[in-house]
């Protein structure tokens, strides 16, 4: 199977090209965040008027909590989260900016509608694989939050991390294909 390969941080003209059920490698800055960091942005929003904080207009959030260093990497292993569990926060960050989020399982419908309306979209990365994904990061660092240890807001350079279109720019779910071709019916 050939994959994309993308750069990160993503244009909306490169969003706006991918179809649901496309494979693509990501190489570049992603943000991890769970669910206490959220609701920790969601307040820093509230205070700022709608701005995202720590430069993170333009970038990808990645819906995990990592492990510690380990075999000489950043972390032992990076899995995704169940993607759901944020559906409560990603409307509002998808409108202040974020134009990528990555985890695992279907999203809500008002995800869907939202990255219709912002151009965003959602991958999903294979859970079960965090010890290879975390073979893909290169480097981290804490940028905020750094008392909630796993679900702190990090800076990760990842390359050729692997990922599937979720939920494509016009709106469509890999969830809503039929699976042996989604691929080939995007």
């Amino acid at each position: 199977m050939s994959c994309k390969a993308l750069e990160l941080p993503l244009s909306h003209e490169a969003l706006a090209s991918l179809r649901v059920g496309e494979a693509c490698e990501l190489t570049g800055p992603l943000y991890t965040l769970r669910d206490a960091g959220h609701m920790r942005l969601l307040d820093e929003l509230d205070r700022a008027d709608g701005q995202l904080p720590y430069g993170l207009r333009g970038h990808t959030l990645f819906y995990a909590g990592p492990t510690p260093a380990a075999a000489g990497r950043p972390f032992g292993a990076i899995g995704p989260t169940t993607a759901s569990r944020m559906d409560f926060a990603a409307p509002r960050l998808h409108r202040a900016g974020i134009v990528a989020t990555i985890g695992k399982g279907d999203r809500s419908d008002e995800m869907r509608r939202v990255c219709r309306e912002t151009g965003s979209v959602y991958f999903v990365a294979v859970g079960g694989a965090a010890a290879y994904l975390a073979k893909c990061v290169v480097s981290e660092r804490v940028e905020a939050y750094d008392e909630l240890g796993t679900e702190a807001l990090r800076r990760i350079e990842v390359r050729r991390f692997p990922v599937f279109v979720g939920i494509d720019a016009q709106g469509a779910s890999i969830y809503d294909l039929d699976a042996p071709d989604a691929g080939r019916r995007a």
